[in-house]
């Protein structure tokens, strides 16, 4: 698989850059950083930013089957958590869009698909944290919405280590999404795809 870009259909989704996952992960700066560097290009470039977080309520009535999970139980991703804040270290702009999660995915109960579609996107960038978690089940509910999708390499990062990592995008590539660095798809972004409507 091969997709071009057409920044005018295209969005960026930075899942879950929150304090708790940004720390918990060995290379989480480093990551962010990059992600940071392709949101400035992204915005530039006309395509839409979203920062999505990963919250529940503080009294548990959304957290479901989430509540066996003991650092969730524990109010690890409560709303007024400062471990579930998105970190200081992430470049937000006036026209980003932020959209709160329940679940892993993006797009279970969510507005997501609508926004995507009401601005006739079709194709999602994913970066952020986990990649084998988040970011993994975010490009799977893409894919079956038949939304195409890019997912960053060297943008996402799993406390989980290098294997699981590495396992991740060798399963998504090809069947999910489309696997690229973030400087591959810097480079496809300043470049479109020539005769698209850019």
């Amino acid at each position: 698989m091969d997709f071009t870009v057409v920044p005018k259909h295209t969005a960026l989704i930075n899942v879950d850059l929150q304090n708790g996952f940004v720390r918990g992960t060995p290379d989480g700066l480093a990551v962010l950083e990059r992600i940071n560097r392709l949101s400035a290009a992204c915005r530039n470039a006309g395509i839409l930013v979203i920062n999505t977080r990963h919250v529940l309520r503080p009294d548990g009535s959304n957290m479901g089957v989430l509540r066996n999970i003991p650092k969730i139980k524990d109010g690890f991703l409560n709303e007024g958590a400062e471990s579930a804040a998105l970190h200081n270290r992430l470049v937000v702009d006036p026209r980003d869009l932020h959209l709160e999660k329940p679940r892993f995915g993006a797009f279970h109960a969510t507005d997501l698909e609508l926004i995507l579609r009401a601005r006739g996107i079709d194709t999602i960038i994913v970066s952020g944290i986990s990649t084998n978690v988040c970011c993994d089940t975010t490009a799977r509910e893409a894919n079956a919405r038949d939304f195409r999708v890019f997912f960053l390499s060297d943008g996402t990062a799993t406390p989980a280590g290098a294997n699981l990592q590495n396992a991740t995008l060798e399963i998504l590539d090809g069947l999910f999404a489309q696997v690229l660095t973030v400087d591959e798809m810097l480079e496809r972004i300043s470049c479109p795809t020539p005769g698209t409507d850019a």
